[in-house]
């Protein structure tokens, strides 16, 4: 039998599965060399601030489609949300991903735009590690979440409101 490590999680799992659930989270597989060097990049920062959070969301709305448990793509929406117009950083967005799901709450489906903006992650990795890679993944994050905000805002919002969660105010 062949195993996958995710060092996510730090976890061996069985087998080569799309998807698998363990301990509380999903862990995709993917075929995907860029985000593969962008995860490995961003984990391997140790930042204070957790900017793969970022990535982990970003990835996840970009390449959402139909078939996705809307756990995935909605955990992604909050989190660029509330990392875009709210000012969390990943460390805190990782946080507010951890209390929504340990609620259980039925996950909402939202209606993505086929464009999801223009930047995307082989964008981000041909910036050279540091602070200019660390910009791009800001602007790869902003640029999704832009331009799929008209379509999912109101509703992200008024999800995390029936969690409970109030965002802060942004003081940029």
């Amino acid at each position: 039998m062949d195993f996958y490590y995710d060092p996510q999680i730090n976890l061996t799992l069985p087998g080569q599965p799309d998807v698998w659930v363990a301990v509380g989270c999903v862990v995709m597989v993917v075929d995907d060399a860029p985000y593969e060097e962008l995860r490995a990049y961003t984990l391997g920062r140790g930042d204070a601030a957790f900017i793969h959070q970022h990535v982990v969301d970003t990835y996840a709305v970009q390449t959402a489609t139909d078939e996705d448990r809307p756990i995935r793509v909605a955990q992604a929406l909050v989190g660029l949300y509330l990392h875009v117009e709210h000012g969390l950083t990943g460390r805190q967005v990782q946080r507010v991903h951890q209390i929504v799901a340990d609620r259980c709450p039925e996950w909402p489906r939202f209606a993505l735009p086929a464009d999801r903006g223009p930047m995307t992650v082989g964008d981000v990795v041909v910036e050279p590690p540091g602070d200019r890679r660390d910009r791009a993944i800001e602007a790869w994050a902003a640029s999704t979440w832009q331009a799929c905000r008209h379509r999912v805002r109101e509703a992200v919002d008024a999800f995390l409101v029936s969690q409970g969660i109030t965002p802060p105010i942004p003081d940029r």
